[in-house]
C-alpha cells in the first residue's frame, strides 16, 4: 500500500537534516531526466515570465529564477535536503518528519510518495533541490500544454512498479486534486481509496482547506507510525480529535471527522 501526498510551495533549507539519515536519487533526476528537461525550459523564461507564469511577485519570481539557474542535474549534500524534510507547508506541519524516528523514516521510503511538478514522484528521503513548480501550471513544452501532459503515464507507472509485488495493491490518496490528477487512473493497476477530513461548522460537517491539509500529514504520519499496510487499519486513526464515521464512508472513500478545534 503507498500512500500519496502533496508537496508544499514553502521550504526549510536553514535547518541541517540530522547527518545519520541516507538521502537517496530521485527517480526522474539525472542530466537526461524529465527533472532536468522541465529546468531547461524554465531557464529560458525571464523573471517577468515567471511571475506571470505562475502568479507570484517579482520578489518571489526573482528568487526563482536563480534557483532555476542554480538547479544541478546531480544532487548532493551541499545543494539538497531529504524532500521529507525540506517541505515546510501545512502538510509537513501534520507529519513532522523531523520528529520520527529514523526506523519510521526508512519505512516510510517504502510507503509515501510525495507527487511534484518539478520531480514528478519523490520519496521521503530523496534529496530535494529548492524549486517551486505547481503541477497545475500551464508550461508549454514538447508533450503538450502543460504538466499534465508532460508526465503523462509516467508517474502512474511508476506508483505500478512500486506496488508490483503487492498481491491486492492499493493508493492512499492523500493529495490534493491538482496533484492526483497528474495520475493517470486508466493505468494505475491499484485500488485507489481517498480520506476526507472533515469539521464541524455551523450545524454541519465541511472540509477546511487548512484542517484537511494538515489532517492528511497526520494520518501519513499515523500510517507511518503504526506500520499500516491495509486500508482497515485507518479507520482506527484517531490524531487530534479525527474519528472514523463509518455512516459517512464508502470502501473507496473513508471520512473522518471532528466536532471541535
Amino acid at each position: 500500500m503507498l500512500f500519496l501526498v502533496s508537496p508544499a510551495k514553502s521550504l526549510d533549507f536553514d535547518h541541517p537534516a540530522p547527518a545519520s539519515l541516507p538521502a537517496t536519487q530521485p527517480r526522474f533526476e539525472g542530466p537526461r531526466g524529465p527533472s532536468m528537461e522541465l529546468i531547461r525550459l524554465m531557464r529560458r523564461k525571464s523573471p517577468a515570465e515567471i511571475a506571470e507564469l505562475m502568479h507570484l511577485s517579482d520578489k518571489l519570481a526573482t528568487l526563482n529564477f536563480e534557483r532555476y539557474a542554480a538547479w544541478s542535474s546531480k544532487s548532493d549534500g551541499a545543494n539538497s535536503k531529504q524532500a521529507a524534510l525540506a517541505f515546510d507547508g501545512d502538510v509537513y506541519g501534520g507529519l513532522d518528519a523531523k520528529s520520527l524516528e529514523p526506523d519510521e523514516l526508512l519505512w516510510s521510503q517504502d510507503h509515501l510518495c510525495i507527487l511534484s511538478g518539478l520531480y514528478g514522484v519523490l520519496r521521503p528521503l530523496d534529496r530535494l533541490q529548492p524549486y517551486r513548480l505547481e503541477m497545475g501550471t500551464r508550461l508549454e513544452n514538447r508533450l503538450g500544454s502543460d504538466l499534465y501532459a508532460f508526465w503523462g503515464s509516467r508517474i502512474a507507472r511508476y506508483l505500478n512498479e512500486r506496488l508490483s509485488a503487492d498481491p491486492s495493491p492499493v493508493v492512499i490518496n492523500l493529495a490534493s486534486q491538482e496533484y492526483f490528477r497528474a495520475v493517470d487512473r486508466k493505468v494505475l493497476k491499484a485500488r485507489v481509496v481517498d480520506c476526507v477530513f472533515e469539521e464541524w461548522k455551523s450545524g454541519q460537517y465541511k472540509i477546511v482547506s487548512f484542517f484537511a491539509k494538515r489532517a492528511r500529514g497526520l494520518m501519513a504520519r499515523w500510517a507511518i507510525q503504526n506500520r499500516a499496510t491495509i486500508p482497515q487499519t485507518l479507520k482506527n486513526f484517531d490524531l487530534e480529535g479525527y474519528a472514523f464515521d463509518a455512516s459517512a464512508s464508502a470502501p473507496q472513500r473513508l471520512v473522518f471527522r471532528r466536532r471541535s478545534t
